[in-house]
Order: structure tokens, then C-alpha cells, then sequence
């Protein structure tokens, strides 16, 4: 008996169910109600996948609002299959209130909807049952004749010939699954451990020290660290975020008019990193008045011009100067708009000139201090990017009122709506994103900007952050930041730029981030088979896929036709799989053209009777 087509997805998180989303949106055009066996590996829950697992702590929040999150097109996504329009995480919640959806969940987590406002920041456990239900939905919307397989393991290998079926070892199973395309959405993974943090690996082993490496900080073997005793963090992102609430309430402290009344169970958190502060905080007042027109210096023939050149583009010649006036743009647009009292040119002139300069020109940079008289108005992207290049304290305790009084002011401002200028940068860099991704590998610094200037915590927990400081909980260690080990004490030491001749010393080492996705030193031995075998990887060590269709390229350039990859270890990576409704998250784009690629495919095949091999 011919067998059924076959599809394998591998990786059953949020980028594989948008995937399966997409292929039930376009089945009916592309493929029919004919067979298709369609196979979804991942040893955690489809839906969630492991980063949005249901078995989390409910201390761990998202770090965005519930209104900014959906698992769902509009006709803002740029894509060729049909709009399915779906409730984002806010709307979900209310449906579930209302009884108009049961979703199948934790009844203790299906009662944090309860006051669930649009602008509240969610749990990620309770962002894990709207991902399930997503999940369920997508399947539900398969034709009648797509059988769904839902395997709990981990995929080790794909192999096979280009031109016929590829096999897919699983962990734990003798018989390989048979596919006729396998689409990889495995999204975050382990990494082996580079150079430094193998000698660190290896020193902490040999002096009975703490180095808890890169890692989802859920996952992360915090039992690990010692009670009152000092730990020196590098990072400060979001998995420090993580870190810092499982190391505090999750130790039974708690916090009581602004102050934090610890549990006697914490270890003391020095922190530092290359910035030296933390991510800025979300924005905290909602969108008013008129919208500036985005794209505007980077729209796709922009992208299409630079595709077209030969040799490969350096971001910041070829790039950044395209960006920051892009951004620049954002925020003049909305200083006249909105502040006009604090411009003095009229927004036309402005507006015309402003087009007309070429990016980081003098000619710019004295247009906008005549248009804009306070320095303090201007959009200085690099002051953003470094706040503390150049600082210099004479003391640690001086930094700690240093950096408390930042992040204060911080706070203030992306709460107060006289700087909104802000938040149209904010709208700027989710714009800029969706044209970048289209470039492919553009290196590593721009994923990190964008994440520090937009995809930063909860305003909230910058005051957390303040209070756990002001307890002694959390000690800052400034910019710069390197870490060194002393053989002759069996000890870590902890170094910053911001205080010359301080140092800090501990027998425990947490390297608050998660993996590098370089596929040159990951852990998964999927990846690793996948770049052994002749895929090409880039010099950031990203797989390489095509940008039409998101087909795994191989060391000639040549797309494989039954080999798919979409996420943060391919060239392709976008700002998340799921976005805000009405942003024409790019994720969405990609997901969708893989889909109808890879439905397309089967169809044309089935038909000529080439599947099979």
C-alpha cells in the first residue's frame, strides 16, 4: 500500500504551531482533502513547546502586555495565504471568561485570566494554554484527511537523498519516521560550551565552585547557590530578570510598600555586563495621536537594492546608517506632532530636509540641532546603546546610587507620555526589524539592540530591581564587565570598567543568558548532523535558508527541496513567533510562505508520483 504524504515538524513550540497553523490555512487551496500524515516531535507539549512549558513557576512572567500578544494573522502580514483571524492573548482570556472557549488547562492557571486586563503582563504558564489552544485550533482546522502524530522525544538526525524521502531518527526509537519534507522550528537550544566557558567549566570543577552555564533560567540548577553568600551574575537581560525573581520571591522574600523584606534564604546578586544596566523598561501609557508612515527609509526596495549587491554587506556601513535614520525619522515625526513646542523649524521644512541628508551626515546632525534646540530631545542612538561608556565612580557604593538613580529616571520616563517620542521608536525598531530579516545573517549586535531597547521587563520590575538594591539583595557591578579566576584561592573575580581597582570575588559564577544559536557549537545533535552533512552556515554560525521560503541551503546555495528551518539558529531569525496584532509580524510571513512551499510541493509530487523512494 502507497504510503500516506508526509510531513515531519520538528519542534512543537510557538514557531512550529504557526507553522501547522499556516499549513491548515492553506490546505484547501494548495492540497486538498487528500491523505497527509502529519508528524509533530518535541519531548514537551506541543503548543508551548519547552520555553513556554505549562510546568513553570507563576512568579515567571511574559515580558510583554496580554494586548500585544497573538498567535494570529491580520492584513498587516505581508503573506500570499488567507488572513485566519484569531483572538490575541487578551481577547483569549476574555472568550474563556465569557465560556465562548474551554480551553484544556490547569483550572489554577485558567483562574490568573480573572482581572486579566489588556495591559497586565501575563504568566507564562498562563501564555503556555493559549499556546496549547492555539495548537488545538490549528488542528482542528486541518482537512479531513491530514492524520496527526504527536511524538514526545527528541529528534537526533535527518538524512536522506535530496530527491526522495528523509528519514528522522528519534531518541529512544529503533524504526526512523519517513517524511517526504521535515520543517525544523526547535527554536532555543543547549550549546556546547565555547573556549572561556569551558575553562570556567572546568576551573569551578576543580576548586568545588559554582559556573551555572548559559540557560533557560527555569531550567537552570539554582539550589546550587548558597544562602547570603555572593554570586557574581554576567548578564543583565531578561534571563537576569528571571533569575533575580526565582532567587528572591521564590525564596520567600516578598516586597511591602515599595521595599523588600527578604527571606534570609537569598544569596547577594553582583551584576554587571558589557552595558552595565538593565534592559530598558516596556512602555507604560498607550498609543494617541497620528502615526508616522513606516517604512520610510528602509522599506523593500531598500532591502532589494542591498540584496542586489555582490559580496557580503557590513552592518554598519551598509546598514546602521539606513536604521538610525529610520529611527531618527520615527521620533521627529513625533516631536512634531506631538511636541511641537519643543521644535523650531516648521514640520515641512523639517520633514524635506530631513529626507534629502544622507544618514550620519554633518548636514543631518545640523538640521536636527537647529529644528530640535534641547539636546535632550534628540534621538542619541548611541548614548542609548552605551549609557555608561565613559563613566567612570570613585566607589562601588557610588555606582549603587548611580545606577539606582538611571534606572529611576528610566522608569519616569518610558511611564510619562511627554516623551512618546519613545515610543514611536519603539514602533520604528519593530518596523525596522521586519525589513532587516530579509537581509538574512546581519551579525549578532542588532538582535541585541532591538532586545535592549524594546523587548525589555515589565516597568514593575525595575522597581523590584530598585527595592532588591536598596536591600543589599542585588549589588551592581557596572560596564565592561570580565570575570577572571584565581588558581592559588580557588575563587571567581569580578572586574568593571565603571570602578577602576574594585573587584568582587565568589565561588559562584551564573551566566544569566541564553545559549548562543550558533549551529557551531550546539549541543543538538539534529543541528549538528544537519551542519556535518553539508548545510551551510554562516560566520555567526546560523543555518543558512532561503529567504523566499525558509528551505535549508546547502554549502553551494542551493535550496534543499524537502528540508525547511524557520527561527532563532537560521539566517531567517525573526523578533519572536508570535508579535503584536497589527504589527505585520515578519515570523507570521515567514511561516506562511513555508507552509504554502512546502503544500505546493506535495501536491505537485503526489501528482507525478515522485514522493516515495
Amino acid at each position: 500500500m502507497t504510503p500516506a504524504p508526509s510531513i515531519v515538524v520538528i519542534g512543537g513550540g510557538p514557531r512550529g504551531t504557526g507553522v501547522i497553523e499556516r499549513i491548515a490555512a492553506n490546505a484547501a487551496e494548495l492540497y486538498g482533502d487528500g491523505p497527509l500524515d502529519l508528524h509533530v516531535v518535541d519531548p514537551h507539549p506541543a503548543g508551548g513547546g519547552r520555553i513556554w512549558r505549562p510546568d513553570q513557576s507563576p512568579l515567571l512572567w511574559m515580558n510583554s502586555m496580554a494586548e500585544d500578544v497573538t498567535m494570529f494573522t491580520d492584513e498587516t502580514v505581508e503573506l500570499a495565504g488567507p488572513v485566519v483571524a484569531g483572538p490575541a492573548l487578551d481577547a483569549w482570556a476574555e472568550d474563556v471568561r465569557a465560556g465562548r472557549i474551554t480551553p484544556d488547562a490547569d483550572p489554577a492557571v485558567l483562574a490568573e485570566i480573572h482581572g486579566l486586563a489588556g495591559a497586565d503582563f501575563p504568566t507564562r504558564r498562563l501564555q503556555s494554554a493559549y499556546l496549547r489552544w492555539t495548537y488545538e485550533r490549528a488542528l482542528a482546522a486541518l482537512p479531513p484527511g491530514v492524520t496527526v502524530h504527536e511524538h514526545r522525544t527528541t529528534a537526533l538526525a535527518v538524512t536522506g537523498p535530496r530527491g526522495g524521502r528523509q528519514r528522522v531518527r528519534l531518541q529512544d526509537c529503533p524504526e526512523p519516521l519517513l517524511a517526504d519534507l521535515v520543517v525544523l522550528t526547535v527554536g532555543h537550544l543547549d550549546a556546547e560550551q565555547d573556549p572561556e566557558q569551558k575553562g570556567l567549566a572546568d576551573f569551578a570543577r576543580r576548586h568545588h565552585l559554582v559556573h551555572l552555564l548559559p540557560d533557560f533560567t527555569a531550567d537552570s540548577d539554582l539550589d546550587a547557590l548558597r544562602t547570603g553568600e555572593p554570586v557574581i551574575v554576567r548578564g543583565f537581560g531578561l534571563a537576569f530578570v528571571d533569575l533575580m525573581v526565582l532567587l528572591t520571591e521564590g525564596c520567600g522574600g516578598r516586597y511591602e510598600n515599595g521595599e523588600y523584606l527578604p527571606s534570609g534564604r537569598e544569596p547577594v546578586l553582583y551584576v554587571g555586563s558589557r552595558r552595565g544596566v538593565p534592559y530598558h523598561a516596556k512602555i507604560g501609557y498607550p498609543w494617541t495621536g497620528e502615526r508616522p508612515p513606516l517604512p520610510q527609509h528602509l522599506g523593500p526596495e531598500w532591502a532589494e537594492e542591498l540584496l542586489s549587491r555582490t559580496g557580503p554587506l557590513d552592518f554598519r556601513r551598509d546598514i546602521w546608517p539606513a536604521v538610525a535614520k529610520e529611527l531618527g525619522h520615527a521620533h521627529y515625526h513625533r516631536m512634531f506632532t506631538a511636541h511641537p513646542e519643543r521644535t523650531a523649524l516648521a514640520h515641512e521644512v523639517f520633514a524635506e530636509k530631513y529626507a534629502a541628508a544622507d544618514p550620519g551626515s554633518p548636514e543631518l546632525a545640523g538640521l536636527i540641532a537647529e529644528a530640535v534646540p534641547d539636546p535632550a530631545d534628540r534621538l542619541d542612538l548611541d548614548a542609548l546603546d552605551r549609557p555608561l561608556e565613559g563613566v567612570r565612580h570613585d566607589s562601588p557604593e557610588a555606582l549603587q546610587e548611580a545606577l539606582r538613580s538611571y534606572i529611576s529616571a528610566d522608569l519616569a520616563r518610558r511611564h510619562d507620555p511627554k516623551h512618546s517620542e519613545d515610543l514611536v521608536v519603539f514602533l520604528g525598531l519593530l518596523s525596522a526589524y521586519a525589513q532587516l530579516v530579509r537581509l538574512g545573517d546581519i551579525g549578532s549586535w542588532w538582535h541585541g539592540f532591538f532586545s535592549y531597547l524594546a523587548s525589555g521587563p515589565p516597568g514593575s520590575r525595575l522597581q523590584q530591581l530598585l527595592a532588591l538594591s536598596r536591600a543589599g539583595v542585588v549589588r551592581f557591578l557596572g560596564a565592561g564587565l570580565t570575570v577572571e579566576t584565581d588558581e592559588e584561592q580557588g575563587l571567581f573575580r569580578a572586574r568593571s570598567a565603571t570602578v577602576p581597582g574594585a573587584h568582587t570575588e565568589a565561588r559562584a559564577l551564573v551566566e544569566a543568558r541564553l545559549p548562543d544559536p550558533s549551529l557551531r557549537h550546539t549541543a543538538s545533535p539534529l543541528l549538528r548532523a544537519l551542519r556535518d552533512g553539508g548545510a551551510a552556515v554562516t560566520g555567526d554560525g546560523l543555518l543558512a535558508v532561503d529567504p523566499a521560503d525558509s528551505r535549508v541551503l546547502d554549502d553551494e546555495g542551493r535550496p534543499h527541496p524537502r528540508r525547511f528551518a524557520l527561527g532563532p539558529f537560521t539566517t531567517a531569525r525573526a523578533g519572536g513567533a508570535f508579535t503584536r496584532a497589527r504589527t505585520g509580524g515578519p515570523a507570521f510571513r515567514q511561516n506562511d510562505a513555508a507552509a504554502r512551499a512546502a503544500l505546493t510541493f506535495l501536491r505537485d509530487h503526489s501528482c507525478r508520483g515522485r514522493l516515495a523512494s
